[in-house]
């Protein structure tokens, strides 16, 4: 085997709550996410007797060096896995995801580049290995090695599969992703929520209620939406929640925001006017926006 082509779809918190804050500076967090049909492509070739890893992407504003989390990944791989596991590679980027969005590219991307390696490698790290490495790469990347919604808890990295009848639930269902032209910085969203403390932190036993409330009796109408992150970012990014707002009022759809933003998302319904949703989307926030009817994924 000398290529290898991963999917790296993108994802959504449909649930977020930031708990708090932890002595090594991270965030504690309960969050449900669910991959979706929408995502990037990495391709591995193979390449034997090059020097080092490479990589490449049409999209200029991608870096290409060693701060692309698709070679910090390879690098942990090889790490654990050893040098030689399984030879030099170079990696083809095709983005689909838009960056600064809250949907998880670059961690996906990473969780990609390992599957990729361990398939071009044989397969010599097992699920715990390679969970580890995704882990070192970055908070939300073990997520993406599951393929199927799941429930994270600590900075991320603890990763549980979403219940099968909570699955089935979420399985195939149509949203709306959408995404002003400006993006938001991760590191200052929880920056600006660690800013006020307890004020905007939710308590675990109310968050880890919530789920378990649902999941006792889960069903698409009941579905918690919620994401403490939108009241830093909305603060500031009033163009969000107006938007959201309209969508309510008009339609009433269930939608939220994503992660740390800027992207939102809508829940659609059978016989949603899906054109014309687009085209509120597209007028308040203008063509330039990323706007895209996909699937919630659940595996199988």
């Amino acid at each position: 085997m000398t290529l290898v082509r991963e999917f790296a779809p993108a994802k959504l918190n449909l649930f977020l709550a930031i708990t708090g804050r932890r002595a090594d500076g991270f965030h504690e967090l309960v969050s449900v996410v669910t991959p979706l049909a929408m995502g990037d492509t990495l391709t591995l070739e193979a390449q034997p007797g090059a020097g080092l890893d490479t990589l490449a992407c049409a999209m200029p504003d991608v870096p290409v060096d060693a701060s692309n989390l698709v070679l910090k990944a390879a690098a942990a791989y090889r790490k654990r896995a050893g040098v030689d596991a399984p030879g030099p590679v170079h990696f083809i980027l095709e983005k689909e995801t838009p960056a600064g969005a809250g949907l998880g590219g670059g961690s996906s991307d990473a969780a990609a580049a390992l599957r990729g390696l361990n398939k071009l490698a044989q397969r010599p790290l097992g699920t715990a290995a390679l969970q580890a490495c995704a882990a070192a790469v970055g908070s939300d990347v073990p997520l993406f090695l599951a393929g199927v919604p799941v429930v994270m808890r600590g900075r991320g990295e603890v990763v549980e599969p979403l219940g099968d009848a909570a699955a089935a639930v979420l399985r195939g269902r149509d949203v709306l992703v959408f995404k002003p032209a400006f993006g938001v910085s991760t590191a200052w969203a929880y920056g600006r929520l660690r800013e006020r403390g307890a004020e905007w932190y939710v308590p675990a036993a109310q968050a880890e209620g919530q789920l378990a409330a649902w999941a006792k009796a889960p069903a698409w109408e009941t579905l918690p939406l919620e994401n403490n992150l939108e009241q830093p970012v909305f603060e500031k990014y009033a163009a969000l929640p107006v938007l959201l707002e309209e969508l309510r009022a008009r339609f009433g759809l269930r939608c939220r925001m994503s992660g740390s933003g800027s992207a939102c998302f809508a829940l659609l319904e059978p016989g949603s006017p899906r054109a014309e949703i687009e085209a509120v989307i597209r007028a308040a926030w203008g063509a330039e926006s990323f706007v895209r009817a996909t699937k919630l994924v659940a595996g199988g």
